[in-house]
């Protein structure tokens, strides 16, 4: 069950090839736990360009493509949409420009500052000690994706879709997920760097939450898709913090 539902979660969360059907589907929609389990393993993969020998500028730009080449840029469309969202006033109008195709110059700045601090926390990581970066990277993640399950046990649907799929979890399933993200602080050298950047992902994720909440009403598939963007970013920054005050 716990594996069906982790192919379920890269399935989602990521472009590797790990097959998608229905049932797997489901069982990661019921488990919020394949939230953080899917972070190990993309984070894990997130992390490979920081192990070669190449210069710290090269390390980010590698870092910043094999980053879309394995979590893809579903979720960057995500943060596109609530960009454009943000630039305008009222929840449903707000609504009404995230489904339209137009991009917007809110989502422009949305996705470009997205990029440009992934960018920019890439060379902060390629600077530190290898095992303090990968160890960042992964807690990032981790802790990105716990912050989406987080969403998932805590948050309404603003309508129908995707977003309101994934709404159908309980605190205690929460939980579990907020235990199997624990290593990845434990296992973290120095631990300050894991607790900083797991912490920081969650927080940033509940922090989009409650501002879908107060301004769309809800939690919908972009908020879970900009949630996950933003708090990659937020984290892996508060890692490159951690390490330099520790």
């Amino acid at each position: 069950m716990v594996l069906t539902a982790l192919r379920g979660a890269l399935g989602f969360l990521s472009r590797l090839p790990v097959g998608q059907d229905q049932g797997a589907w489901e069982a990661f929609r019921r488990t919020p736990a394949a939230f953080p389990l899917a972070g190990y393993v993309i984070g894990a993969l997130l992390a490979v360009p920081f192990v070669l020998p190449v210069p710290a500028s090269v390390g980010a730009v590698l870092f910043l493509g094999v980053t879309y080449g394995v979590t893809g840029v579903n979720h960057v469309d995500g943060l596109a949409d609530l960009g454009d969202a943000a630039a305008v006033h009222g929840a449903e109008k707000r609504r009404s420009v995230m489904k339209d195709t137009t991009v917007g110059v809110g989502a422009v700045l949305a996705v470009g500052l997205g990029v440009a601090g992934l960018a920019l926390a890439g060379l902060g990581l390629a600077r530190l000690p290898l095992v303090a970066a990968l160890s960042a990277v992964v807690a990032a993640e981790v802790g990105a994706k716990l912050g989406m399950a987080a969403l998932s046990a805590l948050g309404s649907p603003a309508h129908d879709g995707l977003g309101a799929a994934l709404l159908d979890q309980t605190v205690g399933g929460f939980a579990v997920a907020l235990l199997l993200a624990m290593p990845a602080v434990a296992l973290a050298r120095p631990a300050v760097v894991g607790a900083g950047s797991v912490s920081a992902g969650l927080v940033t994720a509940l922090g989009v939450g409650w501002w879908a909440r107060s301004w769309l009403d809800g939690i919908s598939g972009d908020v879970f898709g900009a949630a996950n963007e933003l708090a990659r970013v937020v984290a892996l920054h508060a890692g490159v913090v951690a390490w330099t005050l520790s």
